[in-house]
């Protein structure tokens, strides 16, 4: 949706937020006749709640500057009978309550500017459904008692089964009210609406089948059967008189322990310890509150929402012909599977699979890819650069100077800036940014806010974050700092922080001091491909570089980089190029020759694991200019010829290994069979059919 015409309503907050219409209009380029529909009140939510109301009766949509008060300015405008769409934004907290004294107008212009953008395109949706089958898994007296306690909240809109993994005395309700059976080995995989368990069953008692009749308690002479209706193994001594006692309902069964079963089921409460899934981010229907019992009711009450249909959109997307993963059974990138937070990528031949149902939209997985194969697409780095883009520009028509944006969680993050700004401690000259997740913000995007004239890029992350999502963050920053120092930029133009409260947030910020100067703003719109992006912002930045420098070193694994070659054992055979999967490495088309393009190469190491010789070596670095850009041979030879019809096929350094190899072989023991090794593959047939003395008949064609 494009939200440009939307009228625009502000609030002063009693004064406490300095708007100044005149400057706004102007960074946001309206004109005079636009001017009307950009209003600012004093109490939005109070004495001019009339005159807000009246603005929206007249208006199709409107953007509001105030959340707080959000609930009640929708009752306002119901009352009003109001068709409004209403979009509201935090202008007071997140940079509205700058320190007292700074100019705020910058930052709302900013924040104005992005608010009336069009929201991304749609991409497919990912659905779900569940119609209520909930699992409770673990030890007896608990799984047991939040089936009673599920049934007694919230009625037939859960269907309850119970899986117990221990048993601690806990006797068996008196009514049978949703199955209850016995295992162990427990294993849970799927998603909201679609969990596999596994398990062995783990006591020769089948508690869906038993109807609790009591006769194995009675005929069982050690007293091995309690009312939990399982059998003691230390008591039982094999008598078996249970099984007599049960002949007819056929409950008990002991060669049946240990006998494996599975069922599906929407939704699953693991009371286990440890949980049966130990991921940091564990898919959306499981839970695992652990022993608290107010955790375990919480987790019940949430799981018991998630019955319906739902939608989510497909956060990414996938090439596989330029995926650097595998190539002939030869390992190259993993670091989309290891980075990945709830094991939703898996190898799958030459490439990777990503279970959609599985995929939170952290944007990790496209942070590390080195060939840009795994793309985050909602919203993709472009949609948010043309975001960043245009606030700077508003912030710069404000009169603003190089601002520091800071990059920051939908929810957590943005709460926690609103905290700071209540506080007063955000600094006047920083534009928050929200993406989804933070781990989605890569080196493109981070380089890409530098070049349209931010002083500097900040990651705002909290200590729950993953391990292994600051770690990629933490690699693609320093990865950018090299760069920028190599080039005379200032490295602290990238930095993060990591904060759970304001005060740490406000300290944080207070340490992290902006650079004094930016660089000219660019003009070009990033590209979605993430190799272009990189290098339209890396030409950026080096054409207003302070040190010109014709390439820089880079640490290992960077994404960039030269493949090194040793002639004297490089046969030509081309495994390399047929491994390189972003087209950097090619051969020489009609002449014997391995060329090399160094604006494609990643350095995934498929070559390197794929070549025979042990000819080729990576070297990590970043060359800047046209330099790049321009293919160079690596190695090229004579072709050989065919000793019997001079046709080339081959190279002369290739022929000349492969008998030298041979040579001592016992199969080519013979001078004939070695020479047979220097003719094309036409000559060497009619060359063994002549030594058998059979006839040959050649067809010219």
């Amino acid at each position: 949706m494009n939200n440009a015409h939307k009228a625009i309503q502000l609030c002063s907050c009693n004064g406490t937020v300095e708007i100044d219409i005149r400057r706004l209009g102007d960074a946001l380029a309206l004109d005079a006749a636009d001017l009307p529909v950009l209003h600012a009140a004093t109490q939005l939510c109070g004495r001019d709640a009339a005159a807000f109301s009246a603005a929206l009766g007249g208006a199709a949509d409107a953007i509001v500057g105030c959340t707080q008060e959000a609930a009640l300015l929708r009752e306002v405008a119901d009352e009003a009978g109001a068709t409004a769409g209403l979009t509201f934004i935090n202008l007071r907290d997140i940079g509205g309550r700058s320190p007292r004294g700074s100019d705020a107008t910058p930052s709302v212009a900013a924040q104005l500017a992005m608010a009336r953008m069009a929201e991304p395109a749609p991409v497919p949706a990912v659905s779900y459904a569940s119609s209520g089958q909930l699992l409770i898994i673990g030890p007896a007296g608990a799984a047991l008692g939040w089936a009673q306690e599920a049934q007694r909240r919230y009625g037939d809109s859960i269907a309850v089964s119970v899986l117990v993994t221990g048993h601690d005395g806990s006797e068996l309700p008196v009514r049978r009210d949703w199955p209850v059976m016995t295992g162990r080995d427990v294993a849970v995989s799927g998603w909201l609406g679609a969990f596999d368990v596994s398990w062995a069953r783990a006591n020769a008692i089948d508690l869906d089948a038993c109807v609790r009749c009591n006769a194995c308690i009675d005929a069982c002479p050690e007293g091995a059967i309690g009312y939990d209706y399982q059998v003691d193994a230390a008591r039982c001594t094999g008598h078996r008189a249970c099984v007599k006692a049960c002949a007819d309902i056929g409950a008990i069964d002991f060669a049946a322990v240990g006998s494996p079963r599975s069922e599906r089921y929407d939704l699953v409460l693991d009371l286990s310890e440890p949980a049966l899934i130990r991921i940091p981010h564990p898919p959306q229907g499981y839970a695992a509150p652990g022993r608290d019992p107010l955790e375990q009711s919480l987790a019940l009450q949430k799981l018991a929402g998630m019955v319906g249909e739902f939608e989510k959109p497909k956060f990414f997307n996938y090439k596989s012909s330029i995926c650097a993963h595998s190539r002939n059974s030869k390992q190259g990138c993993n670091r989309c599977i290891d980075v990945c937070s709830t094991s939703a990528i898996r190898a799958d031949g030459d490439g990777v699979f990503v279970e959609p149902h599985l995929c939170m939209g952290c944007g990790a997985c496209a942070t590390v890819c080195p060939t840009g194969a795994m793309r985050y697409a909602y919203p993709s780095a472009s949609d948010v650069a043309v975001r960043i883009k245009t606030a700077l520009q508003a912030w710069r028509a404000a009169g603003g100077q190089a601002p520091r944006v800071v990059f920051h969680n939908e929810t957590q993050g943005e709460e926690l800036l609103a905290l700071a700004g209540r506080r007063r401690g955000l600094p006047a000259d920083l534009l928050p940014v929200a993406v989804h997740d933070v781990a989605s913000v890569g080196l493109e995007l981070m380089l890409a806010t530098l070049c349209y004239g931010a002083a500097q890029c900040v990651i705002l992350s909290h200590d729950d974050q993953p391990d292994a999502y600051r770690e990629a963050t933490s690699g693609q920053i320093a990865l950018g700092r090299t760069i920028l120092s190599a080039l005379g930029h200032p490295s602290s133009a990238l930095c993060a922080v990591v904060a759970d409260d304001a005060a740490t947030l406000i300290h944080a910020l207070g340490a992290t001091a902006a650079p004094a100067q930016s660089c000219p703003p660019a003009s070009f719109a990033l590209p979605v491909e993430k190799r272009g992006a990189l290098e339209f912002c890396i030409d950026h930045l080096a054409r207003h570089a302070a040190r010109k420098v014709e390439a820089i070193a880079l640490p290992a694994g960077a994404p960039f980089g030269a493949v090194n070659i040793d002639k004297a054992a490089c046969t030509l055979c081309m495994s390399c190029v047929g491994a390189c999967p972003a087209s950097a490495l090619m051969d020489g088309g009609e002449r014997p020759a391995l060329r090399f393009l160094e604006r494609n190469c990643v350095q995934c190491g498929l070559c390197v694991n794929t070549c025979p010789e042990n000819a080729l070596s990576l070297e990590p670095r970043l060359l800047i200019g046209d330099a790049v850009r321009r293919e160079r041979v690596l190695n090229e030879t004579e072709p050989f010829h065919c000793i019997s019809c001079g046709t080339p096929f081959g190279t002369k350094q290739m022929i000349d290994a492969m008998t030298g190899r041979l040579s001592a072989h016992s199969m080519f023991a013979s001078g004939d069979a070695l020479r047979r090794l220097q003719m094309c593959a036409d000559c060497r047939v009619i060359d063994m059919m002549k030594a058998k003395g059979g006839e040959t008949t050649v067809f010219d064609t």
